[in-house]
């Protein structure tokens, strides 16, 4: 049997810390070459655009792809999951499950990047859409953070964000007044890239360098220049499975993310046998 699990199921199954969990086990995996993840593919049509992504996650018992259109400016996620026998295990709306595997990412990547410290943590985020909460609610599961501060461009959308999740963490959230007041001797920052920041980082690490080949426009463009070498960059499931030395001095480190496959993956693996425990879903009957 198939099951078919809507938004409003996820909503009632999915779990942060199982996530992350679920995250970096999938990456460990990757590292070690266990677990297999393909870069996304697009195919264009009048006014459509579709995307494929597809990857294996034994440790998860799971397989399959994410499929997402876009059109009249319309997204729609949907995650086919396989078990290793090939049987079709679920189909899932993945709007909401996507934006929580990507906050689980930066949590993960934070956690294993970031140098020991006693003190609490300032993180910034650059904008406070529908992907700011799920970041600021990951990374507040696996840092300790002293305060968090938000920058969007209206006043007024990240002042209620600010407010909602002050009382959603319990965390002193705040709204600067600018980026760079949000940046300012931050230790962590969850933003789209500026450019000049490649150049700057003493590491630069990427979700799966076949990705970042294909769609860091940013890193292209420094390795085309001689700014950056591909052999400088590492792969967060390297870091995961403890082959990367952080290194010796203080320096930018640069986590640099288009999504992977695999994560979708490691997030259903945990989201499908909560539903089914909680009865959630639809099953039908398929090959």
């Amino acid at each position: 049997m198939t099951r078919i699990l809507r938004e409003a199921d996820v909503e009632r199954a999915i779990d942060m810390d199982a996530v992350i969990g679920a995250v970096a086990a999938a990456m460990r995996e990757l590292g070690e070459g266990k677990a297999q993840n393909e870069p996304r593919r697009r195919a264009f049509a009048p006014g459509t655009l579709l995307n494929v992504m597809f990857a294996t996650y034994p440790g998860g018992g799971c397989m399959g792809l994410k499929a997402y259109t876009v059109a009249a400016g319309q997204v729609r996620f949907l995650v086919t999951m396989f078990g290793l026998d090939g049987a079709l295990r679920a189909l899932i709306e993945a709007d909401l499950m996507g934006a929580y595997r990507t906050g689980a990412a930066s949590a993960v990547a934070a956690r294993a990047l970031l140098p020991a410290s006693g003190s609490p943590l300032t993180v910034a985020l650059i904008g406070s859409g529908h992907q700011a909460r799920t970041q600021a609610l990951a990374l507040s599961r696996v840092l300790s953070i002293g305060e968090m501060r938000v920058f969007s461009r209206e006043e007024k959308r990240r002042e209620a964000f600010a407010s909602e999740q002050s009382a959603a963490l319990g965390l002193r959230v705040v709204a600067a007044s600018s980026a760079e007041a949000a940046v300012r001797e931050a230790d962590v920052v969850v933003t789209i890239l500026p450019a000049d920041l490649v150049t700057r980082a003493q590491t630069v690490v990427v979700d799966q360098l076949a990705v970042a080949r294909l769609e860091s426009g940013d890193l292209i463009q420094a390795v085309g220049s001689g700014a950056l070498a591909w052999e400088r960059v590492t792969e967060l499931g390297t870091v995961m499975a403890g082959g990367w030395k952080a290194p010796a001095e203080p320096g930018i480190t640069l986590f640099e993310s288009h999504g992977l496959a695999l994560w979708d993956l490691a997030a259903a693996a945990v989201v499908l046998p909560k539903a089914i425990e909680q009865g959630l879903g639809e099953e039908v009957a398929l090959f």
